[in-house]
């Protein structure tokens, strides 16, 4: 009513000036404006980072919105405050209580949820004896516990979203029989059970199992995601297939969390121990394929607008080379084979931009292609790959010269050329998209002997263009694995050494003053 008050009687144009902030009394104008004002104060010169905490581990360190964990979840601190502080630390679990892996939870937008608790953030977590936990972000409680395996699985290992904050996906390891067995003859047909649950309140949907029989003998793994059932193959093959059309179709008998069931012969509570969970949904026949593509380590991924497709050509000579085609009608896109042609240790990797804009990013040793797909010119039905920008590593300084001349004049020249990404050459290795700030953030390496040396850098998401760069104090070796979280004015480093050796640096944006040159 205030909109029509204002004369705007059209939705589109209501939509339209709302998105660009016209009505002050909503919400999201201020938050808008808010950050905003952050990204320009975090971009501005006298802006500067400071690493205001470290620590170090002998278990893995995760990094959630906010609060790091550790110790297998069992220690939880917050990086939001000026200085990570303690938010609670739970006693040492014993082997059978192990983590194996974790969901964070948030409370969904405009919903009515059935318990106080479900208002705040909260952790799921899978446990190594299959118990699937809700915990308390704020105080490690547990909030709903639900037993998964009954006769059928023993061994629940990973948790996925299918729909972001809204249907989970727990799956277990790939079934294997002991050798024993196989000597005896005897065969394996079920490789991979899978539990869905609806989130917030916390409800059984379904559990699964993807069969030989009905998928081949060659199933190597499987996905879910956005309603997608992913099939990969040890040939390279990838096949699609409607996940809520077969838990439609196949659905036996639909079953509540504490629900008393009897089921084959077995009598006992949905979720509970011992009985856990029952595998309510029989696939029997093979589901109708929606898509199949052939691609180089299975690697695969859909995106863009209108819908395309990345692949690698199933043969090892094509690594690094990259086919964007259409998932209308499988025709490549005109200037859709990417290649870098690199020289280097590590290949280079594409992907989609996370920001929805249905652009690609590709990232090699020393440049950062933004592409976007756009229409042919006369050509409305074809699509053609085109260049938004590049970033490009600062390489001013190297000379790599096959022939020099020494001070004496003798010609000497080198039987050797340096690698796209040498150690000693600036090299892109983490390329991120901060979506509150719209900023594009790359980690460029260089190392000089022993000591490596690596930079965070901050560009418009827009154009390219370079707005900041933070240099990390902590050494960089390249040999190492790391993980960078750029998250508002926090940037957080995750490092992990041989023998299981972890440490977590933390930097805080502060106000440059004469009496602090950090």
């Amino acid at each position: 009513a205030g909109l029509r008050a204002c004369g705007v009687h059209n939705v589109c144009r209501l939509l339209t000036r709302r998105a660009h902030g016209f009505y002050a009394r909503d919400a999201g104008v201020a938050h808008r404006k808010n950050l905003g004002l952050l990204r320009k104060i975090m971009c501005q010169e006298s802006t500067k980072f400071k690493n205001v905490w470290t620590t170090h581990s002998a278990s893995p360190i995760a990094y959630e919105r906010g609060r790091i964990y550790m110790d297998n979840y069992q220690c939880c601190i917050t990086s939001i405050a000026q200085q990570p502080r303690l938010i609670y630390q739970k006693s040492k679990c014993a082997k059978s209580e192990k983590i194996e892996d974790a969901l964070l939870l948030e409370c969904p937008l405009g919903e009515m949820l059935p318990s106080p608790s479900d208002y705040k953030a909260s952790l799921i977590v899978l446990t190594v004896q299959n118990w699937l936990l809700r915990l308390s972000a704020d105080s490690g409680e547990v909030l709903e516990k639900v037993y998964l395996a009954g006769s059928c699985c023993k061994f629940f290992r990973y948790l996925s979203w299918d729909t972001p904050q809204e249907v989970m996906i727990v799956k277990s390891a790939q079934n294997k029989l002991p050798a024993a067995a196989r000597q005896a003859g005897i065969q394996q047909t079920v490789l991979f059970y899978l539990a869905v649950f609806q989130v917030l309140p916390l409800s059984f949907i379904g559990m699964l199992e993807i069969n030989k029989k009905i998928f081949g003998n060659s199933v190597t793994d499987v996905a879910v995601s956005n309603g997608i059932l992913i099939v990969m193959y040890s040939m390279g093959l990838v096949r699609l297939y409607n996940f809520k059309a077969i838990l439609e179709q196949f659905m036996e008998q639909p079953f509540d969390l504490g629900q008393e069931f009897n089921w084959n012969g077995q009598v006992g509570v949905v979720g509970k121990y011992p009985f856990g969970l029952p595998c309510n949904i029989k696939i029997t026949d093979t589901p109708p394929l929606l898509f199949e593509a052939s691609s180089l380590e299975n690697a695969f991924q859909i995106g863009g607008y209108p819908w395309h497709y990345i692949i690698t050509p199933n043969k090892k000579k094509h690594k690094g080379v990259f086919h964007i085609c259409s998932l209308k009608d499988n025709t490549l896109a005109k200037n859709g084979i990417q290649d870098m042609k690199c020289c280097s240790l590590e290949p280079d990797w594409i992907y989609f931009h996370p920001d929805m804009s249905g652009r690609i990013i590709h990232v090699g040793p020393n440049l950062i292609k933004v592409l976007k797909l756009k229409e042919v010119k006369n050509h409305a039905d074809q699509m053609e790959i085109a260049e938004d920008f590049t970033i490009v590593a600062n390489r001013e300084n190297c000379v790599n010269n096959s022939v020099t001349v020494t001070a004496s004049g003798r010609v000497v020249k080198k039987r050797f050329t340096l690698l796209d990404d040498d150690p000693e050459q600036e090299t892109f290795k983490i390329v991120d998209y901060e979506d509150e700030l719209d900023l594009l953030s790359t980690v460029a390496v260089t190392q000089i002997g022993a000591d490596g040396r690596a930079h965070l850098d901050f560009h418009c998401n827009e154009h390219g263009i370079l707005l900041k760069s933070i240099p990390l104090k902590e050494s960089w070796d390249v040999t190492y694995s790391h993980e960078v979280y750029f998250d508002k004015d926090l940037v957080l480093h995750i490092e992990q050494k041989p023998n299981r050796r972890f440490s977590c640096y933390v930097y805080q944006m502060v106000c440059d003053t004469a009496r602090d040159d950090d």
